[in-house]
């Protein structure tokens, strides 16, 4: 599996997210139907900026190996991210009714999920061609 393609769009996503919950939190609140009053959106500020972080890893290690053992951590910590985070994504839709863009992001979160744990758990194949 090519891991500079998934790095690098994970990135995206999650830098999209972390700059969006950075410096639109009323707005998102708004958007979700919630309170954007008190401390709900200095909550959807740190978000965006452990989004944003994590968006930052990714894009920094997307040129090195990963996968089995080689930047365990780091397809780990995706793994875990995108897994608990879809299946939080998959209970909130059975339970409350949503919009067609939270399905969507429950869909990437779980495509996110299926590809990090193949990363996770095979073993990578080194390009003959890479130096």
């Amino acid at each position: 599996m090519n891991t500079k393609i998934l790095m690098a769009s994970s990135s995206f996503f999650m830098g999209v997210l972390g700059i969006l919950f950075s410096f639109l939190p009323q707005e998102i609140l708004s958007f979700a139907e919630l309170d954007s009053n008190g401390i709900a959106p200095l909550f959807i500020q740190v978000l965006g900026a452990l989004y944003f972080a994590f968006a930052m890893i990714n894009w920094m290690v997307k040129a090195s190996l990963i996968g089995g053992i080689y930047n365990r951590p780091v397809a780990m910590g995706n793994f875990i991210h995108f897994l608990m985070g879809a299946l939080v994504l998959v209970k909130g839709i059975r339970v409350v009714q949503v919009s067609t863009g939270f399905v969507v992001v429950c869909i990437i979160y779980s495509i996110f999920a299926i590809l990090f744990g193949i990363v996770l758990f095979k073993h990578p194949i080194k390009d003959e061609g890479a130096k």
